[in-house]
């Protein structure tokens, strides 16, 4: 069990939140002999899109993806191609509840890791195979499970549970207004969680599901519930992997980052921009000298807006940082580079020795998978 080889961010000064991944189903009802959590999406596997919406939240310190023995190195392989940050993999069980064991115990025992993990406060436990999870319910969750040591997501029946008799006929049914179902995230003080893994028997390890039920049964924690979100949902069967690509498919389309540095007939074409923009898609806005900060979410689509004086410069500038990303390696990114003259006269003050550079600047990041557009705006 080894940390990925990317460099950790800085640490949080207050006791951190850690997320442990169970990584490790064969994808049975899935069919094929890919697991689930490792079929491409969009040509992506499932769980590098689990532990993106992970690792983009800044106050979770460690995520521990456990995996079967077999996949440990194909794991490592995607940690290492998607840059991935912050990430250590480890060892699963025969079953979840042993391989959710297995991943706390990261935090606690030395002799399951080459080192130990700072141990968090509040630890997060999602499927790998939920995609689709944003911070405002994890930040619910860790919430409610800081006051009530154990917290769950959890959503309203869809359909009536029944119960058959040994002859195969209905028994009775539950009634569905007083039952929900129980989803991911769920968070859990460490210590609870982890008392409770100590705890219970094996028969819990090897035929139990409920991580909210062993906080309950070893160590008396009522859990929190919590309200969850649609996009919730376990990716299971094989449509759900089309469902998945439609939703990310979708996201993609519905952003835009509008760059623009401190000049202010640039800062007024941007500010327009976004207007015009905002009814239509999700906009967001950054500054030439914060581009760091654009990748932060999962965006794909930029423009660029600067003025002809140092239009060369900011655009070298903007490339090298999404190159740097390794963000087109998933999706195409498009950039549309808006220049604005505002020079007095009415010519063109890119001359052809710039725009043949900014040309070559195109033909070489197509080549990894950026597409640059460019507008030259005559503005009074």
């Amino acid at each position: 069990m080894e940390p990925s080889s990317g460099s950790r961010d800085a640490r949080p000064a207050v006791p951190p939140v850690a997320a442990v991944l169970p990584a490790g189903g064969s994808g049975e009802r899935l069919g094929g002999a890919t697991p689930k959590q490792f079929c491409a999406v969009q040509g992506r596997p499932l769980v590098s899109y689990t532990v993106r919406a992970m690792e983009r939240i800044g106050w979770i310190s460690d995520i521990i993806v456990v995996v079967s023995p077999e996949n440990i190195e194909t794991m490592k392989s995607i940690i290492e191609k998607y840059g991935h940050k912050r990430v250590t993999v480890v060892k699963g069980g025969i079953t979840r509840h042993r391989s959710i064991f297995n991943g706390l115990k990261v935090f606690a025992e030395n002799e399951f890791s080459n080192h130990l993990l700072q141990k968090p406060e509040v630890v997060i436990i999602h499927d790998a195979v939920r995609p689709f999870v944003e911070e405002d319910i994890l930040s619910k969750v860790v919430m409610a499970a800081k006051e009530h040591g154990a917290a769950g997501a959890i959503r309203p029946l869809v359909s009536t549970v029944i119960a058959s008799g040994t002859d195969g006929c209905l028994d009775h049914s539950l009634e569905r207004s007083r039952y929900r179902a129980s989803e991911m995230p769920q968070a859990f003080l460490f210590d609870i969680i982890y008392e409770a893994y100590q705890q219970c028997t094996d028969y819990d390890l090897d035929y139990g599901t409920e991580c909210l039920h062993l906080a309950l049964k070893y160590c008396k924690t009522n859990a929190k519930l919590v309200e969850g979100t649609a996009d919730l949902w376990k990716v299971t069967y094989k449509r759900d992997l089309y469902a998945a690509e439609s939703i990310i498919k979708d996201n993609l389309s519905q952003q835009v980052c509008v760059i623009t540095n401190m000049k202010e007939v640039v800062a007024q074409v941007g500010s327009l921009l976004c207007e015009s923009l905002q009814s239509q898609i999700k906009v967001s806005t950054t500054l030439c000298i914060h581009l760091q900060n654009i990748l932060s979410g999962q965006c794909y689509s930029f423009v660029c807006v600067n003025d002809t004086k140092c239009a060369i410069q900011e655009t070298q500038q903007l490339l090298d940082v999404l190159e740097k990303s390794n963000i087109s390696l998933l999706y195409p990114v498009v950039l549309i580079l808006v220049h604005l003259d505002v020079s007095e006269n009415i010519s063109f003050s890119i001359g052809m020795e710039e725009l043949a550079r900014l040309k070559k600047f195109a033909r070489e990041v197509k080549k990894k998978n950026i597409l640059v557009y460019g507008l030259l705006i005559q503005y009074k």
